[in-house]
């Protein structure tokens, strides 16, 4: 009877120390990560206020989303999408706080949107920033958000692709885009997504989905966009991105004149411009009352150009003074021209 006891003594001491210890280290690891970043999660609610001439203002609100803590400054980011349209704008902390936020710039480009809180600032913690340097297919993803208004919910995958181009909000394709499998609904927008250290690698952005809920297939903005944006946000209110000095035609007027062929045409040139110093032509009526078509960019060095998302975007990889070689067909002949790229505002 006392060895039976002393048997039954010993399982029911041992038991704690058993369960304490039955976390694998990749589950220890990514419980780790969960109470690290979470405090650096926001829900971010957009709120639209409606005047009316029989009562004070109303506060409706419109939408929600995730984002999370930049600085400790007060800076808060998300996406575009998540504050569109709103006139005012609640951060709600981990610890339920919240706070008022306003809008400092957005990009809707690249669906990237800064707020600012100027309260409890001193409570904020910025998220890691990591990079995409070593980023591989099959690497572990952890999302963390709001979905369905379900704050500080964490979801695990894989990175399923890299480079991946889907159609942002504001009308350009988003390229380099981050895909996994990790659920991602309704209210993880602007949530950040980590890698298995508790870095930030993306931006929780884009599910496709037939029923609006996760399908296993989610999109995030890469790191490298947001670490260059909203520095930029944040100092200008906007990005302030290179170029030409040109305007093009439009894809209709495009496909009347050349069909399918690939390129942009040059429309009109603003004087002084890169574009002017580095000989570009645009349209142009000929004495007879005719018009010579304008020449057709169909390369920005090493990047072909199909269409305007294609000049844009390879625009996006560089700075003001940088040199381009600009690849145009002028007259059946192909030139290139070399041009120093500017910001224009």
């Amino acid at each position: 009877m006392m060895t039976a006891l002393r048997t039954l003594f010993l399982l029911l001491a041992v038991a704690p120390a058993f369960t304490a210890s039955a976390l694998l280290p990749e589950e220890e690891n990514t419980i780790r990560i969960f109470k690290e970043a979470s405090a650096s999660v926001v829900y971010v609610t957009n709120v639209a206020i409606n005047q009316s001439p029989y009562m004070d203002e109303l506060a409706i609100p419109q939408g929600a989303g995730s984002g999370y803590v930049w600085d400790q400054k007060g800076h808060i980011v998300t996406n575009y999408h998540v504050v569109q349209g709103g006139d005012a704008f609640l951060v709600t902390m981990r610890d339920q706080t919240q706070l008022e936020a306003t809008l400092v710039g957005a990009d809707p480009t690249k669906d990237i949107a800064v707020l600012r809180v100027t309260r409890s600032v001193d409570k904020l913690k910025p998220i890691r920033v990591g990079s995409l340097d070593s980023l591989q297919v099959g690497q572990k993803t952890i999302a963390i958000g709001n979905p369905f208004g379900l704050d500080h919910t964490m979801t695990t995958g894989v990175i399923s692709a890299l480079g991946r181009e889907v159609q942002g909000v504001g009308g350009v394709t988003i390229r380099d885009m981050i895909q996994t499998d990790a659920a991602i609904n309704p209210g993880n927008s602007g949530g950040p997504l980590l890698d298995s250290s508790g870095n930030l690698i993306g931006m929780n952005t884009i599910i496709f989905s037939r029923s609006g809920a996760s399908a296993g297939i989610g999109f995030a903005v890469p790191v490298s966009f947001i670490r260059r944006i909203v520095p930029q946000l944040i100092q200008f209110g906007k990005v302030v991105r290179p170029g030409l000095g040109i305007s093009i035609l439009n894809p209709q007027q495009k496909y009347n004149l050349l069909g399918d062929e690939p390129g942009v045409v040059v429309n009109s040139i603003s004087p002084g411009s890169p574009a002017a110093k580095a000989g570009l032509r645009g349209l142009r009526r000929l004495p007879g009352g005719g018009v010579a078509i304008g020449d057709i960019i169909i390369g920005v060095d090493n990047f072909q150009i199909a269409d305007f998302d294609d000049l844009y975007n390879a625009f996006d990889r560089y700075k003001a003074g940088d040199t381009v070689a600009l690849k145009v067909l002028r007259g059946g002949k192909t030139l290139i021209l070399s041009a120093k790229l500017v910001n224009l505002q």
